[in-house]
């Protein structure tokens, strides 16, 4: 269990999480609104050397990232219901390919996950301070 004081801090575990991600990883983000989900992938995408700003892409669901030293598929769930929708928007090209895939609102398509799937539980402690859980 890590204890995040601030955005900075959040942002960089996932930066160092980065470093030991290959091709092929999926690291599936759990926590409710605020607990800083979006911001521990914004460190990820820094540590993987990518220099494009990274926002959330509840509306769009997936937003892709290259330049860096693997490309990033950055998947946000809070709009779906179902693991079939999760298939409908096309989530089996991102599991297991080139590239590393961050999926935040995870748990909603848990079944569906790859047996190696890094998984980081994000919770709010205060107004500032989270709970970082990585399995």
């Amino acid at each position: 269990m890590i204890t995040s004081h601030n955005a900075a801090e959040t942002f960089e575990h996932g930066r160092q999480l980065a470093g030991a991600l290959r091709p092929g990883d999926v690291v599936a983000l759990c926590g409710d609104l605020g607990a800083g989900k979006t911001c521990f992938v914004k460190g990820i995408a820094a540590g993987l050397g990518i220099a494009q700003e990274v926002t959330s892409p509840t509306f769009a669901l997936i937003h892709e990232y290259r330049g860096g030293r693997l490309p990033l598929a950055h998947v946000d769930l809070y709009r779906l219901e179902t693991v079939q929708d999760a298939i409908n928007i096309g989530i089996e090209e991102y599991l297991g390919g080139p590239g590393v895939t961050v999926i935040e609102w995870a748990e909603k398509i848990e079944s569906f996950l790859p047996a190696r799937t890094v998984r980081v539980h994000l919770a709010v402690v205060d107004e500032t301070t989270r709970s970082i859980e990585i399995t």
